[in-house]
């Protein structure tokens, strides 16, 4: 299926590693320029050079902590024009209420949660101006399956999808979709590090991480590959009546109903 974006613009952040870097590559294989944003230099450098070896589109990188809203403000001034945004930064990261402290939970709202915000508010203006564009926030599933070893990201997660929602509801007057994409489980290497810590807070040792996996719907993890297939799609004419949206992929798990 031609997904009629060659020639446009895309700008992923988080785009270095995991999700945001599979967004990055199916986007460019269809024919996408793109801007990959990271706080780490290194591997931007690594992403660009596995996207320039396969497609022939522009590559851009830079390296900012998006979590600095003077960052986001330089960003949407150097980029003024992209055509699709992919907020995707951003790791929070497990434990209990009593686990997370107040100075873990806001660093970590301050990228993700805030970080997205603010990114929505700079483009979303420019976009607004052209009456054109479309933005595509990675949230995840934990809004809805609200577990509380989890619970710094469960609350993150669910304003962000509240956020786009409302955002997304109203959107189409200016040409603008707002969508939501909310994986489950993605074999990254943040949920690696999640199921270990995980693992070790409950058995105290995080050797048996990856039995975690065996309760999942067909025994595994959602790939970053697929994920970013999904957001390209969004992010294409093909999705065009989409917006105000969130498109849950995660094999049936936050659907899932369980007495006790």
């Amino acid at each position: 299926m031609d997904l009629k974006l060659a020639g446009k613009t895309a700008l992923i952040t988080g785009g270095s590693k995991g999700i945001g870097r599979a967004a990055a590559e199916t986007l460019a294989g269809e024919g996408c320029n793109v801007i990959i944003v990271s706080r780490s230099a290194d591997t931007l450098a690594a992403a660009k050079s596995a996207i320039v070896q396969k497609t022939n589109v522009r590559v851009d990188t830079v390296a900012a902590d998006l979590s600095d809203s003077a960052n986001v403000d330089q960003l949407a001034r150097e980029y003024p024009g992209i055509d699709i945004l992919v907020n995707n930064a951003g790791a929070i990261p497990g434990g209990t209420l009593l686990n997370v402290d107040e100075t873990t939970w806001r660093k970590a709202w301050d990228l993700k949660v805030f970080g997205y915000i603010n990114m929505c508010r700079a483009f979303y203006a420019l976009m607004q101006k052209r009456q054109h564009g479309v933005i595509v926030n990675v949230v995840g599933n934990a809004a809805d399956t609200h577990d509380p070893e989890y619970i710094c990201g469960v609350a993150g997660n669910a304003a962000l999808t509240a956020f786009t929602q409302s955002l997304g509801s109203v959107s189409a007057k200016d040409g603008i979709r707002v969508v939501a994409i909310s994986p489950g489980p993605v074999a990254t290497e943040r949920l690696v590090g999640l199921m270990k810590k995980k693992a070790l807070d409950r058995t105290g040792s995080a050797d048996n991480w990856k039995d975690l996996f065996k309760p999942l719907p067909f025994g595994r993890g959602a790939s970053a590959e697929e994920i970013g297939a999904a957001i390209a799609f969004i992010a294409s004419e093909r999705s065009a009546y989409t917006s105000g949206s969130v498109v849950t992929i995660d094999a049936g798990l936050s659907a899932r109903a369980q007495a006790f």
